[in-house]
């Protein structure tokens, strides 16, 4: 988001310039992904019913409530630490915006895990991704050349995102759906059964309705758009309509997506991590053994769309955690940027962090695919506290500061707005509770329940353990939505469209650093005089 655009949502109705269709496009690129295709897969002809429910049940609930949070006077800065703050506490603000940001160190891999199934068959090099400690391996040196790349400024992050979402998501989406259609259309044998028995799951068998996290997490980050509702021109009529309209078109995509998986890959060869790569694999082959280079160029391309979209969170994703450090939560240190603007102590704590978990999930999981459930499963057990969270906080929001204006309410009255929260916190608690459940065609003797359980436990009392210390760390006072520096880019805190998280930024004329300074001028601390 450009300077520009920032200081101008704040001059009056000119910010109002947001079209539904340009609200829409921001929002489909939050909660699209290929990757997912696999694990939806695994439920076969079920995942239409999961992608229904999650979508009206979670995903429109999340994005309601967030817009109106997100239009309160003064909560239009900050995101979800904002809203949260303000109703439940600055200490379960701090934690909402930490397992926000903290659920991406676990997301680092199983997008990772992607990008090395692509490789594996762009160098027909299959040990790649079933040994663990290559895998490992890979999962390490690809992600640290990822993030040394982004310490040099974002500069051109927008555009290498964007090339890897068209290249890598889009373009290859379309590609599957017509070889998927082609092959349909051919009479092949279907490894799927398309019956109204298998279009409910087994509800009286958890580990069957443990895949719903999967589909919970492909809706996640829509909270992020949410903030853009203050752009747009009418929000009471464009924000609902918009969020139906991207449900619609989120089933309808991921379902075709999942199902041409489901029909020509059998559940027990499908690798999660390269399942997309082995649809096109038999898709194309079907044709002639001799157009395997295809897939190998396919699979390049959505490797490319994986690491462009791993480049941009590398920065991205942790100026929520930056703006809590400016407010003196975090230790000092991770006030620090350079001179490109990018807080280096934080990204390579970050980093060491997504070390430590590629170690416990890639060489604790043992199998692929037991470690690539397990990192999707603690990466949505994180985030859900978050959403929790919000949800509580918009009750409070609701019940206790019903006078506050905002731009844009959840249509229908108290009444109305209670059943869409509810709804939505049930879910979520639901969503939390089977996580814990080995999911069903897995082979786990108790690693999937052990390394979830402690990794999540441990990961729960962090950001608790940091706030008890906040008065020993220097409190410098600065405003966390002015985060710039002169040497810098407009919006250097670049976030990919899916990115989590929003926090607008501003110029401010004392955050400026000198040509050759590596840290911005520290504003003067007057706490030491107190």
């Amino acid at each position: 988001m450009s300077t520009d655009k920032v200081q101008s949502n704040n001059t009056g109705d000119s910010s109002k310039n947001l079209t539904l269709f340009g609200f829409f496009t921001i929002t489909a690129s939050m909660v699209m992904a290929v990757y997912e295709y696999p694990t939806f897969a695994t439920s076969g002809f079920s995942l239409v019913f999961f992608l229904l429910f999650g979508g009206l049940f979670w995903f429109i609930p999340v994005a309601l409530c967030a817009a109106e949070m997100a239009t309160v006077d003064g909560w239009q800065t900050g995101g979800l630490f904002s809203w949260v703050s303000n109703t439940v506490g600055e200490r379960w603000g701090f934690a909402a915006i930490f397992f926000q940001w903290f659920q991406i160190t676990v997301g680092f891999i199983t997008m990772l895990y992607f990008v090395v199934g692509a490789l594996s068959y762009v160098f027909d090099w299959p040990a790649l991704n079933t040994n663990p400690l290559l895998k490992f391996a890979a999962v390490i040196i690809i992600f640290w050349l990822l993030t040394f790349s982004q310490l040099g400024g974002t500069k051109y992050t927008a555009r290498i995102a964007m090339s890897g979402f068209i290249f890598g998501i889009l373009i290859p989406a379309a590609i599957l759906v017509v070889l998927a259609l082609a092959y349909v259309a051919g009479g092949n044998h279907l490894d799927i059964q398309f019956t109204s028995k298998t279009f409910f799951p087994d509800f009286t068998k958890v580990n069957s309705l443990v895949i719903l996290v999967s589909f919970i997490l492909s809706y996640m980050g829509v909270e992020a758009s949410a903030s853009h509702v203050n752009e747009m021109k009418n929000p009471g009529r464009d924000y609902p309509l918009a969020m139906f309209m991207l449900v619609i078109v989120a089933i309808v995509l991921s379902t075709i997506g999942g199902l041409s998986v489901a029909s020509v890959v059998p559940l027990s060869e499908l690798n999660l991590s390269s399942g997309i790569n082995q649809t096109f694999a038999i898709l194309i082959t079907h044709y002639g053994k001799g157009l395997m280079w295809i897939v190998r160029i396919i699979a390049a391309a959505i490797g490319f769309g994986a690491m462009a979209e791993i480049s941009s969170w590398v920065v991205g994703p942790s100026r929520a955690i930056y703006a809590t450090a400016q407010k003196g939560l975090l230790p000092p240190i991770f006030k620090k940027v350079n001179k490109h603007g990018v807080p280096v102590p934080l990204v390579m704590f970050q980093g060491i962090i997504v070390t430590i978990w590629a170690a416990v999930l890639t060489l604790g999981g043992g199998g692929s695919n037991l470690s690539f459930l397990t990192a999707m499963s603690l990466t949505v057990v994180l985030y859900l506290i978050s959403y929790m969270l919000l949800f509580v906080g918009y009750f409070i929001l609701i019940f206790k500061h019903k006078d506050l204006k905002r731009t844009y309410h959840v249509p229908g009255g108290i009444g109305v707005k209670c059943l869409v929260a509810g709804v939505g916190l049930i879910v979520s608690i639901l969503s939390f509770v089977i996580s814990f459940f080995p999911p069903s065609g897995i082979n786990s003797t108790g690693e999937y329940e052990t390394i979830l359980t402690v990794s999540f436990v441990v990961a729960l009392f962090i950001p608790f353990i940091i706030y008890e210390f906040r008065n020993k760390f220097n409190h410098a006072g600065i405003d966390p939505t002015r985060i710039t520096t002169k040497n810098a880019p407009d919006g250097h805190f670049f976030i990919h469209p899916k990115g989590r998280g929003e926090f607008h930024i501003t110029p401010h004329e004392n955050d400026i650093m000198n040509q050759d300074d590596v840290t911005p001028t520290a504003p003067k601390d007057d706490s030491k005089n107190k």
